[in-house]
């Protein structure tokens, strides 16, 4: 018995489509089909709509305050 991990295409007809490895001989298998309840767009768009991580700044006292680091300080050319 192998275990495979694959994205399959579900036809609105109710037919399916995986790409398996090709050390699986040819020929018919009993299989087990597991399927998530969202589609994977459906998923993605969930992922969107997330609210990105908030980062707070936490002070190290290693920079001085008065020090910038503006692109045009850090890429100077003397």
């Amino acid at each position: 018995m192998k275990s495979i991990e694959t994205i399959a295409i579900v036809t609105k007809d109710g037919k399916i489509t995986a790409q398996l490895p090709l050390d699986i001989p040819e020929g018919e298998h009993q299989v087990v089909i597991v399927i998530d309840e969202k589609p994977l767009a459906e998923e993605a768009e969930t992922e969107k709509k997330k609210a990105p991580l908030k980062f707070s700044a936490y002070p190290v006292g290693l920079v001085s305050e008065s020090l910038t680091f503006r692109r045009e300080d850090l890429y100077a050319n003397d």
